[in-house]
């Protein structure tokens, strides 16, 4: 129990909904270690982010070498990465990392809020997609990444080839964004293999969180030992009960029931 360790790289949400805090949640959830780096400490609550502050450079560095100067980490995942100056520095270490590596790119929530600076978007592309195992955008995200408007199922599929295009092995494009997509997911990878994945929508408004929750259930199966596939589809479960067990805590959307 506990054997395996998964890290994730990413902001704190003060509410503790989305975030480190979801990502450590789903660890637990699959007993798996979890491990954290901080790039940004947010101030937020159900309804607002007011501040994001990201952490020093040295700072960010310093948390990922004490890490890998001690643990055995089996899979990690990035989250909420704010600029190109962090971008740059995680880009910089997870080069040198020979373990999975699920890009979440947090650019845009699903209701369209953007998450980064638009320096950013260039140096995810050139950096992080390279080297990324999986990346798993939603819809407005995979819009900013391969540069399409994306209003279709057809859109979903052409989206995903161009980041395929751009280094990344596989990606699975969250299709929950459009109204007639939610529930669907795209999944593609370097060899062609290509999947349309279908859940039960759970109709709830508290999903904050959520697509954290996806990437760090991934991260936390791959870790396990399960193929990629096998821990996309895991993972797509357990955000299925999660969702089925959300909670509200505040005016706005609450957070997922990591279960």
């Amino acid at each position: 129990m506990y054997s395996k360790i998964a890290l994730s790289i990413g902001g704190s949400d003060s509410g503790g909904g989305a975030g480190i805090q979801a990502d450590l949640r789903t660890f637990m959830a699959l007993k798996v270690h979890g491990c954290s780096v901080i790039t940004c400490i947010t101030a937020q609550n159900s309804i607002e982010v007011t501040c994001v502050q990201p952490v020093e450079k040295n700072t960010l560095l310093n948390q990922l070498d004490t890490l890998f100067a001690d643990f055995v980490i089996d899979a990690l995942k990035t989250g909420m990465l704010l600029n190109e100056r962090i971008i740059n520095d995680t880009a910089s270490k997870l080069n040198t990392y020979k373990i999975t590596k699920i890009i979440d790119p947090v650019m845009v929530t699903r209701t369209g809020s953007k998450l980064l600076e638009d320096s950013a978007i260039n140096a995810y592309k050139k950096l992080l997609l390279p080297i990324a195992d999986l990346v798993t955008p939603n819809i407005y995200e995979a819009n900013l990444l391969s540069g399409l408007a994306i209003r279709s199922k057809e859109d979903i599929e052409n989206s995903a080839r161009k980041i395929i295009g751009l280094g990344a092995k596989a990606v699975l494009i969250k299709g929950g964004g459009l109204t007639d997509m939610k529930g669907k997911d795209f999944f593609l990878d370097l060899n062609g293999r290509k999947e349309w994945l279908f859940n039960n929508f759970i109709n709830t408004k508290n999903t904050h969180g959520s697509g954290c929750t996806l990437s760090a259930a991934i991260c936390g199966y791959k870790a396990l030992g399960f193929d990629l596939f096998d821990s996309i589809q895991k993972a797509k479960l357990f955000v299925e009960k999660s969702l089925d067990n959300s909670y509200k805590i505040g005016s706005g959307p609450g957070p997922l029931g990591h279960h």
